[in-house]
């Protein structure tokens, strides 16, 4: 089965479990969600994730989702570069999230990294997604 859109679709799962009330969740593995992923682990929206070897050799992750007091830490995820657009920003039209509260995901030449890494280090690129 083909799949358009990789990266929503591992998002959605996430919105899905954490629906769900589940601790964790399974997703095919790839570079791109790997790179993600570090970003959710490092700004803290996720616990971790390993990845585990399936039988047809892919491989997926196993993501551990995070709550506070019950409820979800990631309470809003949303795709913003879609395979059918493409959302290029340089580094002074990066967006803030909810006032800085939330994070921006973003594909630069330097790698994907958070909207405030991104300032840092001057780069632009594709905003791939924004988390709250």
């Amino acid at each position: 089965m083909s799949m358009n859109d990789p990266l929503g679709d591992m998002l959605t799962r996430i919105r899905n479990a954490q629906l769900r009330g589940k601790s964790t969740v399974a997703s095919p593995a790839s570079t791109l969600r790997a790179r993600v992923l570090d970003v959710l682990l490092s700004e803290g929206y996720i616990r971790g994730y390993e990845k585990v070897a399936t039988a047809n050799g892919q491989g997926e992750f196993v993501i551990s989702l995070k709550y506070y007091e019950g409820t979800p830490v990631i309470r809003e995820v949303k795709r913003v570069s879609k395979p059918g657009r493409r959302v290029y920003m340089g580094v002074k039209e990066i967006p803030s999230v909810r006032n800085g509260l939330g994070v921006s995901i973003i594909s630069t030449p330097k790698g994907v990294m958070s909207d405030a890494n991104a300032r840092a280090a001057n780069v632009g690129g594709e905003v791939l997604c924004t988390v709250f």
